[in-house]
């Protein structure tokens, strides 16, 4: 009798949307207190552990699932599914702050950015300032945007899911 096998990517499609509801969440608390022009590393290091914690659940879940066993590709397909689905609503949620709530949002960044950049160099030229500026707005772009999300997403879910996917890890016998 064959077993019926859990399926990678509907673990991926719950853990992801739980991922990226957490997410915009997070950003909602974010923008309600203010703190979301906040570019320190206390902000990043949340965030990163909020993924942690919904991918290596997501991971451990579909363990258990399994009968108490995973792959290593098993767990990477899980994990990368969830930071997918977590990334592409983290894209939306972006855009819809980005063009509905706070529309001013970019060119605050972009002036934040610049006098940051100004500061840290302050015997730059003004071509040199120029320069600088048309560089962050190329990266504040909507297509810079949605790829950095997305390529992040990806990069930080894989090495997530890699960590947990060695440490829960358990072949099943033949």
């Amino acid at each position: 009798m064959e077993e019926n096998q859990p399926n990678t990517g509907k673990f991926g499609l719950t853990y992801g949307a739980l991922l990226g509801g957490i997410t915009v969440i997070f950003g909602l608390i974010l923008y309600s207190l203010d703190m979301h022009y906040e570019r320190g590393w206390t902000i990043n290091l949340v965030n990163f552990l909020i993924m942690a914690s919904v991918i290596s659940l997501a991971i451990v879940q579909f363990k258990k699932a399994c009968g108490g066993y995973i792959s290593l590709g098993q767990a990477m397909k899980v994990g990368l599914a969830t930071a997918l689905i977590a990334g592409i609503i983290s894209i939306v949620w972006q855009m819809v702050f980005i063009n509905v709530i706070e529309p001013e949002f970019m060119d605050k960044i972009i002036e934040i950015s610049k006098a940051e950049m100004i500061e840290q160099n302050p015997n730059m030229t003004d071509e040199q300032i120029a320069q600088g500026e048309g560089m962050i707005k190329m990266f504040t772009g909507t297509g810079a945007v949605i790829i950095m999300t997305l390529v992040a997403s990806l990069f930080f879910g894989s090495i997530i899911s890699l960590v947990t996917g060695l440490i829960v890890k358990k072949q099943k016998p033949e």
